[in-house]
């Protein structure tokens, strides 16, 4: 029998047509194709065998259908439980208990509430900011950004309290995080496919969004093979504990030290123009490699609590 593999996308499209054409080739008896489908039921089970998310943070009516494949068995790639719990003040937590070096960080308290939440709902817990032991803590230049989010959106480096300030205050009643800025020398993001390959990229956050890849060599040393070798471990360590397929892991090297900076990214970019064509190749063929084997070798082990339910069913 031939297998489904089926992608949930936006507008991107040099990646999964890619991947498509990629799975095509290979022809493993698995099939590869745009995931259509008009006002799911919750009694009827998906036609796929595995499901590509690249979609569900922006167009999160996808995420109820997502979580009812996982239900009927089809393997969502990524898991689609763990990310909408996922958030970054909790990974920070995550990487640091896994002895991945991070920057100091802080969660911060809404800045505004909705009409029905009082004085007297918040005077036993989370209250007020200490902001001289804040800034005392994790000094300046910092960084304060959404505890979930993307694509680098509402996040701010600011150099003194007045900016540090205007940066809280304009979060309203969006969770956000502060955090220690790191003075690296290098810095890297490493691509990551189905928690065993792993493919390291100097990438400089300072240029231009479709430079970063391809130009970063220009603007910093190379890696010599060991800091290849431990980023490469870090970025897989941090994506088996998350438990995600594919992402991407930005690690800023200070000194001999990396530092995980940005590892929430179970929808990373991995447009052409982003990546470059060897990136962009290297990707395709893996996440080829990754669905084929998913389509055709389900987990023999238990994924959810709810499967001990079905078992016989």
């Amino acid at each position: 029998m031939t297998a489904r593999v089926g992608l949930l996308v936006g507008r991107e499209r040099t990646f999964p047509e890619a991947l498509i054409a990629e799975v095509a080739r290979r022809g493993a008896s698995v099939t590869c194709e745009y995931a259509i489908f008009d006002a799911p039921r919750a009694d009827v089970a998906p036609p796929y065998d595995v499901l590509v998310d690249r979609i569900s943070h922006e167009i999160v009516c996808y995420q109820p259908w997502l979580k009812l494949a996982a239900l009927y068995g089809t393997r969502v790639v990524n898991n689609p439980f763990w990310r909408i719990a996922d958030d970054k003040f909790f990974n920070a937590g995550l990487a640091g208990r896994i002895g991945i070096a991070v920057p100091k960080t802080v969660l911060l308290p809404l800045k505004t509430y909705g009409d029905d939440v009082t004085s007297g709902s918040l005077e036993k817990n989370m209250r007020y900011v200490d902001w001289n032991a804040l800034i005392e803590r994790l000094g300046f230049p910092m960084y304060v950004k959404p505890h979930w989010g993307g694509g680098a959106r509402d996040v701010t480096r600011v150099e003194n309290t007045d900016e540090l300030m205007r940066a809280y205050d304009a979060s309203q009643k969006t969770t956000f995080i502060a955090q220690e800025a790191i003075a690296w020398q290098r810095y890297v993001r490493c691509l990551v496919i189905g928690q065993r390959d792993v493919r390291v990229a100097l990438w400089d956050p300072r240029l231009a969004h479709a430079e970063r890849y391809t130009r970063a060599h220009e603007t910093m040393p190379l890696l010599e093979p060991a800091m290849i070798e431990r980023v490469s471990k870090d970025a897989l360590d941090i994506t088996r504990a998350l438990g995600y397929d594919m992402n991407t892991v930005e690690l800023a090297i200070q000194g001999d030290v990396p530092y995980a900076i940005d590892f929430m990214n179970s929808a990373p970019d991995f447009d052409v123009t982003s990546l470059g064509q060897d990136h962009f190749t290297w990707v395709v063929q893996k996440m080829a490699e990754l669905v084929i084997d998913l389509a055709k070798h389900p987990p023999g082990r238990m994924q959810h609590r709810w499967d001990e339910l079905l078992r016989g069913r």
